[in-house]
């Protein structure tokens, strides 16, 4: 009876329990109560953090090569290129790149930006620790640009993707913590103070040109950017043409919600213990925060030399928003200014840069596969 009992046993998946396993569904629950009792991302950290879960079960074959349910949604969905382009289709349906038209000065701020991705690439690089792949793997996190970081990890450092997205959208979901002390340290309460002149009414011609010239242009110049840029440009277009509002409102809604789903659990699924409790990971969360705090700064130094070159002066903090955490940056950089003048309203133009800090991701990202992509 004992032997019968103990050989059941064996053929459940508590046999085959790890302490490895264990740690990882820790790391899976903290991700589910930060998403829902903090409310930090909860549209991903939630269905990672159960992806996690489920992907140090022993015995579920969830991500079995080929039989997998999940990696099935890993390898047709994120390695053959589908969720994370239609993921930016939904968000060209979400954006208006009306305050970066009507100020066209501000896109250099989302270029600015970039300046922690190139810098956290060298850096990682130069521990030793990582090779080029995995090194921009690490520096696009500065972008705070989760779909791009996924898309990128999936074509350079596979084994990468689940700590890499983890570590870009918490610290997406921490930007009201992380930026504020560095946009206050970085400029003085006058800078803060300074308000931005009113920009011109964009057209609607303007707004529909806008996706296809930028679309035309920027895969000419980068190509391997072409699967973001194109769907991001279609989805925009969507929206600016007014005449195909249920094609607008399913990439705003219904199309988005869903493939955030089957984006979140299978990047939760690759965090199995073998791959994530190494000396690695620590280095990676560590220089993912740098290169995110790098990319605030370097957007808020770009503003200020702009400003000794402009009669017209930019409110530095607008640098800051350069990070493509939309429209969260923009929100942060409008509180930080509302604190030093309550009637200086921000908002609006912080938008500019932060979606064009989009782009600027997509196209470091286009820049890193051009050059280390096979």
């Amino acid at each position: 009876m004992t032997e019968n009992l103990f050989s059941l046993f064996k053929t459940s998946g508590f046999f085959y329990l790890t302490p490895g396993m264990l740690v990882m569904w820790l790391i899976g629950f903290i991700l589910i109560y930060l998403a829902i009792a903090k409310d930090y991302e909860p549209m991903l950290l939630l269905p990672i953090g159960f992806g996690i879960i489920l992907a140090n079960l022993p015995l579920a074959a969830l991500m079995a090569p080929h039989e997998g349910l999940l990696w099935r949604f890993y390898h047709y969905g994120i390695q053959w290129e589908v969720i994370p382009p239609l993921i930016f289709l939904g968000l060209g349906a979400l954006t208006d790149f009306g305050p970066m038209l009507a100020n066209p000065k501000l896109i250099f701020l989302g270029a600015g930006a970039q300046g922690g991705v190139y810098l956290t690439f060298f850096a990682a690089y130069a521990t030793g620790f990582f090779n080029l792949n995995e090194a921009a793997t690490l520096g696009i996190i500065g972008g705070a640009d989760g779909p791009t970081t996924i898309f990128l990890a999936s074509k350079l450092a596979p084994h990468m993707l689940g700590t890499t997205a983890v570590a870009a959208y918490s610290y997406m979901a921490l930007v009201p913590i992380i930026q504020p002390p560095i946009m206050r340290l970085m400029t003085t309460r006058k800078e803060r103070t300074i308000r931005m002149s009113k920009g011109r009414k964009v057209s609607r011609l303007e707004k529909l040109l806008f996706p296809i010239v930028s679309a035309i242009l920027i895969i000419l110049l980068i190509p391997a950017s072409a699967p973001l840029i194109a769907m991001f440009m279609i989805g925009n277009l969507f929206r600016e043409a007014k005449v195909v509002e249920r094609l607008t409102h399913a990439a705003q809604n219904e199309l988005l919600n869903i493939v955030t789903i089957f984006l979140g659990l299978p990047v939760g699924a690759t965090m199995t213990a073998e791959n994530f409790l190494q000396p690695k990971v620590i280095f990676i969360f560590f220089l993912g925060l740098f290169a995110f705090m790098v990319s605030t700064a370097t957007g808020i130094i770009l503003a200020k030399l702009m400003n000794l070159f402009s009669k017209d002066k930019i409110n530095p903090l607008l640098g800051a928003a350069g990070v493509s955490a939309v429209p969260m940056a923009a929100r942060v950089v409008h509180k930080v200014g509302a604190e030093a003048d309550k009637k200086n309203y921000l908002l609006m133009y912080a938008m500019g840069p932060n979606v064009a800090g989009v782009i600027g991701t997509v196209i470091a990202a286009g820049v890193f596969l051009t050059l280390l992509g096979s």
